[in-house]
């Protein structure tokens, strides 16, 4: 089966794309945890699920932080 250079180049186009939003994912929650957990932890260590959650329990606190009108840094 043959398959076209630019439909192989467009597969992994996708697949940078991807990799871009997990390494956001991973340097925004680093930053959140300031020095909690390490940004090669979040990549090596632990899960995507792992991940979501502590993306919800940052939500959670920038939304409670924001409500009591306190600065977030």
């Amino acid at each position: 089966m043959y398959t076209p250079d630019s439909e192989i180049e467009n597969y992994l186009n996708s697949f940078d794309a991807v990799i871009k939003q997990i390494k956001e994912e991973i340097y925004r929650i680093s930053w959140y945890m300031r020095g909690g957990v390490s940004s090669l932890d979040l990549l090596h260590y632990f899960t995507r699920d792992d991940r979501i959650v502590m993306n919800e329990i940052i939500k959670e606190n920038i939304d409670l932080t924001q409500k009591s009108g306190l600065p977030l840094l």
